[in-house]
């Protein structure tokens, strides 16, 4: 993948590594506290230990590349988010709408959010309370180890996928996912929701991919990397490795399976109308 064809973002990424917050911070509740509460569930984490309490864990940031500069990582998150603010201010443009590009905010350790405090281990997320991506770069070292391998395409597909939250947001999904909930008749229902919203963002990354492969230059290995993640971050893979069976009424982002076939989805298509999980028209442009 030869990322440094792609635009910078221009000032969208937020470089607040070596500033790694104390354990205790702020108090945590509300939706902010619940969103961030959810993702480190997903991760396998003690909620504890992410809202608040315990020691700053130790990271170490390192470039995505085998360069080794400083400032390598910067780089490449910067060129990532700028392809993607490309891509979907034309796709929203194409509609006759306005797309509000999110920014990007590097950390290590801790970070406070508009959604509470949170930890590295957490991994990448998005919070739509103040519209940011965050990131420990350290995310990527874990991916190599153990999340189905690395890779600058791999690397790029996580970015993707939490853009792609941000564009449910600024689409109104996210809002139209929380009300239906609400009104859930029970757990499984509810989440099975998450599952949609999160398999829609797995076909948004693919969206973006498809736009920029021809500029990236992507191969056949950088799409075998990305899908290599997609699937070994699934639920059920995910479940049998920490517990050893698997409950499909807990999942909240889908099975492996399924998280490949939507990124493949909109990766094959470039087509956002693609991407449409709920099967309620959900996402339209």
């Amino acid at each position: 993948m030869d990322w440094k064809n792609l635009p910078s973002s221009g000032g969208g990424v937020e470089d607040g590594r070596g500033g790694g917050l104390p354990g205790g911070g702020i108090a945590v509740g509300g939706i902010g506290g619940l969103i961030i509460a959810l993702i480190a569930m997903f991760f396998g984490i003690n909620p504890g230990s992410v809202l608040g309490g315990g020691n700053t864990p130790t990271t170490q940031t390192q470039a995505p590349t085998q360069s080794g500069a400083p400032d390598q990582t910067y780089d490449f998150v910067d060129r990532i988010l700028g392809s993607t603010n490309q891509v979907w201010s034309g796709i929203f443009q194409q509609a006759g709408r306005t797309y509000t590009p999110p920014k990007l905010h590097l950390y290590s350790g801790y970070v406070n959010t508009a959604c509470g405090q949170a930890s590295s281990a957490v991994g990448p997320f998005y919070c739509p309370l103040d519209q940011k991506v965050y990131l420990d770069t350290s995310f990527f070292n874990e991916m190599n180890q153990r999340l189905g391998g690395g890779g600058d395409f791999a690397y790029s597909y996580v970015i993707a996928h939490e853009v792609g939250h941000h564009v449910q947001n600024e689409l109104g999904i996210s809002d139209q996912v929380e009300r239906a909930q609400r009104q859930a008749r029970s757990e499984a229902e509810a989440n099975s929701y998450s599952v949609r919203l999160e398999l829609q963002a797995d076909c948004f990354a693919g969206v973006w991919g498809n736009h920029v492969s021809s500029l990236a230059n992507l191969t056949q290995q950088d799409v075998t990397e990305a899908v290599n993640t997609a699937a070994a971050i699934g639920d059920d893979t995910l479940q049998r490795a920490g517990q050893g069976y698997v409950v499909p009424d807990s999942f909240t982002h889908g099975t492996s399976a399924q998280r490949v076939h939507w990124f493949m989805t909109g990766f094959k298509s470039g087509n956002p109308n693609n991407c449409d999980t709920f099967g309620q028209n959900y996402g339209q442009l």
